[in-house]
């Protein structure tokens, strides 16, 4: 197997070189580039043609928040995750919202980081409770649209609903009793359909369109 390419943004050069001694010790996770702004990111990822940026937040001439919504409208394959010292929410659902696959703290265990990031590179992780409660409060009431009025099938219609109960592709598979491979399929179809990026804004659209129990 290919090793995933990614690219590092982030405006502190010590957090850079933290990543990149993380990153290096792994074969399947190959450092391609580095950036220190949002529009770096850009240029990188025009040059480099990542599978996945490690993105930081607040970095001067051009933040993370701006870099991934303008990345993910020209590259939507490319998988961003966001680099954060903090987990406050409100930045962090707004990267999500723009399409960003996820977050990773900065201050986790080295182990649990990579084990983290190569669940997101296969669209591999849950969404948190506090993003699901996010969401709830940015749709608290939505009006239910029939099934005639959704792309999805029947099937893709239960996969969504459990992704936005917040399941992982396990649990999914378990409950419907099909293969994870399966669930993978329904998910990579469901994304597809909708034009969407990731669980989180799956989760939304259930919401904003009534599709929930």
């Amino acid at each position: 197997m290919q090793p995933f390419r990614i690219v590092i943004v982030d405006d502190h050069a010590h957090a850079r070189e933290a990543i990149r001694e993380i990153l290096e010790e792994h074969e399947d996770l190959l450092i391609v580039g580095e950036g220190k702004n949002g529009e770096e990111a850009i240029k990188l990822t025009e040059e480099l043609m990542p599978d996945i940026i490690l993105m930081d937040i607040q970095m001067p001439v051009m933040d993370g928040l701006e870099a991934t919504k303008r990345i993910k409208l020209h590259f939507p394959y490319v998988k961003i995750v966001m680099i954060t010292v903090s987990d406050d929410i409100t930045d962090l659902f707004d990267a999500l919202k723009q399409g960003a696959q996820g977050y990773l703290l900065k201050n986790i265990q080295s182990e649990a980081w990579v084990d983290h990031l190569r669940a997101f590179a296969v669209d591999e992780v849950p969404m948190s409770k506090e993003i699901a409660f996010q969401i709830l409060k940015e749709f608290p009431q939505s009006k239910a649209v029939t099934k005639e009025n959704t792309p999805l099938s029947t099937r893709e219609l239960e996969v969504l609903q459990l992704v936005a109960k917040g399941m992982s592709n396990r649990e999914i598979s378990d409950t419907l009793f099909i293969s994870e491979h399966t669930v993978k399929s329904h998910l990579k179809n469901i994304l597809s359909k909708l034009h969407l990026d990731n669980r989180v804004q799956l989760t939304s659209y259930a919401f904003q369109k009534g599709l929930m129990d």
